[in-house]
């Protein structure tokens, strides 16, 4: 194995890829698999280099005999007296060439610069035009950028002066360096290293954890709402017996929704749209027909009411849904895991690549599992779980009127159904929105995205439903008009604060979006500024915990446990503004810092 040259903290001077020119950087690690050293720009921009690419500072040093040699009326005498009439003339022309040659990398260079430098506002349609979004997961900054410009510039001021200049039928002859030649070099240093270094949910032993804790949550809630009284003085609840838990007829209703809804999936219905560019530059494709799959699972619901089929059974094994889900969600986690193992390095996530077993299993290890054109995360994200979640309501308001013997369901139930259906709803209405979001661009699929689609959602938010059913609250029509309007107020926030950054994310020259205003970052992309984007840093998430709020003042405050969906959002709140301060922060470099400051100027 090879002995290491330089040492962590040390000072050296690091070439940037693709180019011939070197730069101050500090040494942060050193791979011993891979070889290559961790460097850090001063700008804060972090890239791996080989060995080969980074010298010491000391071999950098001027040289006395450089500086008095480098008077044009000193070379020009010393040329002559060297030259001798005798000597041949293909000696001459080979130093000419060489001279040439050296010109032509430094003008390349030049070239390669003022393409990555395109001011904004030339640069309006050329920087979104498809290809230089997927180079956002680069880390390259302006500063950087900036630093590599000016002995270019010098490099030409040079050759103006002494007329060194190529001829024109040379100029005329040299390959003009497009963007994609430029993005090109950029996705080569992205792809020097690939595994996951920075480990979130506490690591290895985080995820180990919050395997066992997520499920155990869930029975917890499901457990503490059918007691008469679900105060936290009674925890912990009565376990029921463990054969209890399982029913082989309810896996199978639960089977049967699951490839129903998968069968809705592949109907070919709706427009087919592709997704933001993978790492390798290419873009899947999605049919968008999630609303669709709602209109038709809402027609089979409505046969099975019309011909009094007993829906109530769900509710009367609710507890064993779960428990099937759960073992669905890790079987599934267990198989795309195996099948991740086999996957190509650039089909992995950059999230779930850290080697850890239980790690990659937790976070997902492949980006994007398909079988065949059937992509297994973006249909679990919005279909079984999502749409599972208002059929769970609309049992739980028909079994409240069973029990209480109601010919209507109460106002609490209703406003609760009513506003879980709108955020349902509007999901799937805003379908395409999702292949924006970080769960698909970025997150793996593993155990978390899984049991988080086909258990959490549609048994943890259906929580203030499920409540209502043991705990009936009656509650007044002006409560009920002014948790509406708050409801309202959250919806709006959240669904004007999203359509701003999916809308700008897409097409960000859109006439539509000139009143907004935005950063340019080095990854060609944009940060908003303006709008609810420059109120707040995360204002979808304000809008969450709002709705979220009026989601459970329906269910009173005799007990806590309806609010657990509040005090969950702000947990999650607290976690992703960590998370997405961290990845912005490191995806956007310089220009994410400056969004305090410029939101306060204006």
């Amino acid at each position: 194995m090879p002995n290491r040259r330089f040492a962590d903290g040390e000072v050296v001077m690091g070439r940037w890829p693709g180019s011939v020119l070197y730069y101050e950087v500090q040494v942060t690690n050193y791979d011993d698999v891979t070889h290559l050293y961790t460097v850090k720009y001063k700008d804060g921009t972090e890239l791996a280099l080989k060995e080969s690419d980074i010298k010491s500072q000391s071999s950098f040093k001027p040289r006395k005999s450089q500086s008095s040699s480098s008077s044009p009326s000193r070379r020009s005498t010393s040329r002559s007296r060297s030259r001798s009439p005798g000597r041949p003339a293909k000696g001459r022309r080979r130093s000419s060439s060489q001279s040439r040659e050296r010109k032509d990398d430094k003008k390349k260079i030049i070239q390669e610069t003022n393409l990555a430098l395109l001011k904004p506002s030339e640069n309006n349609t050329r920087r979104y035009n498809g290809e230089p979004d997927s180079t956002e997961r680069n880390d390259t900054s302006s500063k950087i950028l900036e630093q590599k410009l000016k002995p270019d510039l010098e490099i030409e001021r040079v050759l103006d002066k002494y007329s060194l200049r190529p001829r024109e039928e040379e100029k005329k002859k040299e390959e003009i360096y497009s963007e994609k030649k430029v993005f090109e070099m950029v996705k080569t240093t992205e792809k020097v290293s690939s595994k996951t270094k920075e480990l979130e949910f506490g690591g290895r032993f985080g995820t180990f954890v919050l395997i066992f804790f997520l499920p155990a949550t869930v029975f917890y809630l499901l457990l503490m709402c059918e007691q008469d009284d679900p105060s936290l003085m009674n925890f912990p609840p009565p376990m029921p017996a463990l054969e209890s838990l399982w029913e082989a007829r309810v896996f199978g209703v639960f089977l049967l929704w699951f490839f129903l809804q998968a069968l809705f999936y592949l109907l070919p219905i709706g427009k087919v749209v592709e997704g933001l560019p993978l790492s390798n530059g290419t873009k899947l494709q999605y049919r968008i027909n999630g609303f669709y799959a709602f209109v038709l699972t809402a027609a089979i619901i409505g046969i099975l009411l019309y011909f009094q089929f007993e829906l109530h059974y769900l509710y009367e094994h609710f507890l064993q849904f779960a428990v099937s889900a759960a073992v669905f969600s890790m079987g599934l986690s267990i198989y795309l895991y195996i099948r991740s193992l086999k996957a190509p390095e650039e089909d992995l996530a950059p999230g779930g690549n850290s080697g850890y077993l239980v790690y990659d299993f937790f976070t997902g290890h492949e980006l994007n599992p398909r079988i065949g054109s059937f992509d297994l995360k973006y249909f679990c994200e919005l279909r079984p779980g999502l749409i599972g979640w208002v059929v769970i309501n609309l049992v739980m308001l028909l079994a409240e009127m069973k029990i209480h013997n109601q010919s209507m369901p109460s106002l609490s139930m209703i406003l609760v159904n009513s506003f879980q259906l709108l955020y349902v709803v509007d999901a799937l209405w805003n379908e395409e929105a999702v292949l924006t979001t970080m769960d698909i661009t970025h997150d793996g699929f593993g155990f978390m995205l899984a049991f988080g689609d086909l258990v959490w959602v549609p048994f943890v938010y259906s929580l203030q439903a499920f409540y209502l059913v043991g705990h009936p609250t009656a509650i007044s029509w002006p409560a009920a008009a002014a948790i509406i309007i708050l409801n309202g107020i959250g919806y709006y926030i959240f669904r004007s604060a999203n359509s701003q950054k999916n809308s700008f994310r897409r097409n960000p020259a859109d006439p539509k979006l000139a009143y907004l205003k935005f950063i340019p970052t080095a990854t060609g992309k944009g940060l908003l500024v303006t709008g609810w984007w420059g109120f707040v840093r995360h204002p979808n998430y304000l809008g969450d915990i709002i709705m979220a709020l009026a989601w459970s003042l329906p269910c009173g405050f005799n007990h806590i446990l309806p609010y657990f969906y509040v005090i969950y959002f702000i947990c999650l709140l607290v976690h992703r503004e960590a998370r997405d301060e961290h990845h912005c922060k490191k995806k956007y470099g310089l220009a994410w810092e400056r969004i305090p400051g410029f939101i306060n100027s204006h």
